[in-house]
């Protein structure tokens, strides 16, 4: 069976006609998705395997640091190439190698011998990943009309969040095992079969579309808006763990400055009547512009979130591994349930107030871990605040991705998604190295406790900043 369609475009009005349906395109649905269930899982499955790796390998602090920052490192810097390229040679064949070179890159890495194999096969797995996902997005707005795009992207939201927690837990539960004598190994090696099933269904159910007017992808647009994201990236990941040197704020503001070139170049282009690689037009609408702002205002609280919680329970209430990566389960059943009625019900009548409800919930199961904190049985109400977290950061993932996206015209569809998962990256990368700077410095002077008061503060105040940013979004952004 071949759903092949040579001369499918996107600069079809938002009403098109999807390409396949039915079965086929459900089918096609379950592929992508699991595509990115597997990007976002390796984000974070190797970090509860990092002391039984460097035990194994002998790495050092360095050579951790870079096994666990080189993945989302190239995985930001390649999103926007990689959006691009699906537009130009076809989503589903960037799709296809991007997976191929993913679960090849999965098996280098569960083979490794020596730590710097392993870093060299993680970034190899982030740029393949940054060909893979960005076809994700792009694909379900192509195949599914907006009047059918909310329980698409409910699904996709879903995944998002139990994958989130997923890393955590599968990654504790793997390593505490040993299966099959492996130790750490199949955290890398359980992407293979995955990846091998999901390209066969590819090959037979996704059709393959492009854009009519694809944008030139030029080699010194490319450098720039790479280098510019790697600039940004780099500093934002190492340097926690290097004491924030003044070097890194001076290469994040040559970064910001490249991104700013970028951005004067890509208008010029617009107006001189050629296609950029990332239109200034798309934030022309509104929703995207500002349900931009607000997603990364509401994301960068999780980067934080999941590294501050699992490292408190382990330094300061001294569970294990194991232990530490099944608190998540609740959390994990509350995401994609909240997730689902988010994105397609709750989404479509009441839109950004969605989020900013989302956020309040979110808060309000971070104050409560809080409490939970200085209990008599932490964990017990750690279990009820992360039920509560879940569903406030279900609500949140279920309607961002439709609320932000569903408005964007079609043809540009490839650069919205672009941007929006490198958002989505930057923002956990910065949540994650922010927020756990501040509970790191503020261990080392005032204790444990104290520390974790100061950075779910932290992400409650950003949690406030997007839901007063979610208000200049339109009222309703999706109709049926």
């Amino acid at each position: 069976m071949s759903t092949t369609v040579d001369t499918v475009t996107t600069d079809s009005p938002p009403d098109h006609s999807p390409a396949i349906g039915g079965r086929a395109r459900t089918i096609a649905l379950v592929c992508l998705l699991a595509a990115s269930f597997m990007e976002l899982m390796d984000a974070t499955v190797v970090n509860v395997a990092l002391h039984t790796i460097a035990d194994d390998l002998g790495a050092s602090a360095t050579s951790l640091q870079w096994i666990v920052a080189g993945y989302p490192l190239a995985y930001a810097v390649g999103l926007v190439l990689g959006a691009r390229l699906g537009d130009q040679f076809g989503r589903r064949r960037l799709f296809v190698l991007g997976l191929v070179a993913f679960g090849a890159a999965s098996l280098a890495c569960g083979v490794a011998g020596t730590p710097e194999q392993l870093v060299v096969f993680r970034l190899v797995q982030g740029a393949a990943a940054a060909l893979m996902v960005p076809q994700v997005l792009t694909n379900i707005q192509v195949l599914y009309p907006p009047a059918e795009r909310g329980r698409a992207m409910g699904l996709f939201t879903s995944i998002i969040g139990i994958a989130a927690v997923a890393g955590p837990v599968l990654g504790a539960v793997i390593t505490d095992g040993d299966w099959f004598g492996m130790s750490w190994r199949p955290v890398f090696l359980i992407n293979v079969p995955i990846a091998v099933i999901a390209v066969i269904a590819a090959l037979v159910f996704i059709p393959e579309t492009r854009a009519d007017r694809p944008a030139p992808i030029t080699l010194g647009s490319v450098a720039l808006l790479g280098g510019s994201l790697a600039a940004i990236m780099a500093p934002i990941t190492l340097g926690p763990e290097s004491d924030w040197p003044a070097w890194g704020f001076v290469v994040i503001a040559t970064g910001v400055a490249g991104l700013g070139v970028f951005a004067y170049r890509q208008v010029a282009t617009e107006r001189a009547g050629a296609v950029p690689m990332v239109p200034p037009s798309v934030f022309a609408t509104v929703s995207f512009r500002n349900g931009v702002l607000a997603f990364a205002a509401l994301f960068i609280p999780t980067g934080g979130y999941f590294l501050v919680q699992s490292l408190h329970m382990q330094l300061a209430h001294g569970w294990s591994v194991l232990h530490t990566g099944l608190m998540w389960i609740p959390f994990s059943i509350a995401v994609p349930l909240a997730a689902g009625l988010s994105a397609t019900v709750l989404a479509q009548r009441f839109g950004k107030h969605v989020l900013q409800v989302g956020a309040v919930v979110l808060i309000t199961g971070i104050t409560s871990m809080i409490v939970a904190n200085g209990s008599a049985h932490p964990a017990f109400w750690f279990t009820v605040a992360l039920i509560v977290a879940g569903l406030g950061f279900g609500l949140i993932v279920g309607a961002a991705g439709l609320l932000v996206l569903n408005d964007v015209p079609v043809e540009q569809a490839g650069a919205a998604s672009g941007v929006f998962n490198t958002v989505q990256a930057l923002s956990v990368a910065v949540g994650a190295a922010v927020i756990g700077t501040v509970y790191s410095t503020v261990a080392e002077s005032s204790g444990f406790d104290a520390a974790y008061r100061a950075a779910m503060l932290a992400m409650i105040a950003l949690l406030a900043v997007g839901a007063v940013i979610a208000q200049s979004m339109p009222r309703v952004a999706v109709t049926l």
